[in-house]
């Protein structure tokens, strides 16, 4: 198992939730951290609160603006002379049923699920070809593997990312770069509350089941170790875990379980 102690690493997403709890946790190891988002003055917060703050480069980001990721790549690797791991952890979820959603809601989930994270992807990547060495960490979701109703957009986006990254990985196995698919079910983040309604708003309040779940703690510990095992794909959550086994073996039962969840808590 490789460590992941004193590696020099980007998250993207890093002024709140999922990043904001790797970047105390990585910080704890030593890491040298670029954190980014588009909220710099959270970000400075973030930084203030690791460990190890002078280990701890601020760079704003808006993972749309697609024209920036070579600069901003650029600027990342620079932080600290080297890049050893990537996590693509920023982006933004839905609650709206498909008649209900404006065409740009769809447009914009997949600006920022997909098409962000794979420009800042190809950023980075022939960097990590020319060192020979290099690890894409992608946060997905549950919903990348199987489907809910009121998120059509943002499962739509999250399932493209399993496509582009399991390619990546094929395509760039003889130069020895290695991708993790992290899964997340319900984690206790801001990420219902923030989601896009129909309208393009946000939702504004919080969902039970994210309430219930794994603490951003929790969920960055068992990620950090599922990194240094450099797993393929891994799944975290509670019983909503089994969704994934469930559409591969028994896809019928699945989809009478998910509209009979959503009938008890719409």
């Amino acid at each position: 198992m490789a460590s992941i102690n004193n590696k020099t690493i980007w998250i993207t997403g890093a002024s709140s939730g999922i990043g904001e709890a790797l970047a105390y946790k990585l910080s704890e190891k030593g890491c040298q951290l670029i954190l980014s988002s588009r909220n710099q003055a959270a970000l400075e917060v973030v930084r203030g609160n690791c460990k190890n703050p002078e280990t701890v480069k601020i760079l704003p980001l808006d993972i749309t603006k697609y024209e920036l990721m070579p600069s901003k790549a650029e600027d990342a690797i620079n932080a600290f002379g080297s890049l050893d791991i990537l996590i693509n952890n920023a982006g933004i979820s839905q609650r709206s049923y498909i008649l209900d959603t404006d065409f740009e809601v769809y447009k914009k989930l997949v600006d920022i699920n997909y098409l962000g994270t794979v420009a800042i992807t190809k950023a980075v990547l022939p960097y990590f070809i020319k060192q020979q060495n290099g690890h894409f960490a992608t946060v997905t979701s549950l919903m990348g593997k199987f489907g809910s109703p009121i998120r059509s957009g943002y499962c739509g986006s999250k399932h493209a990312l399993h496509g582009f990254f399991d390619v990546l990985r094929m395509e760039h196995e003889k130069d020895h770069l290695k991708v993790t698919l992290v899964a997340p079910g319900f984690v206790q983040t801001n990420i219902a509350k923030n989601a896009l309604v129909g309208d393009g708003k946000a939702r504004g309040h919080e969902d039970e089941d994210n309430a219930n779940g794994l603490t951003t703690s929790d969920f960055a510990e068992k990620m950090i170790r599922a990194l240094e095992k450099e797993k393929f794909e891994v799944y975290m959550g509670g019983k909503e875990v089994l969704g994934v086994y469930l559409k591969r073996f028994f896809p019928r039962l699945l989809h009478k379980m998910v509209l009979k969840n959503t009938a008890k808590n719409s």
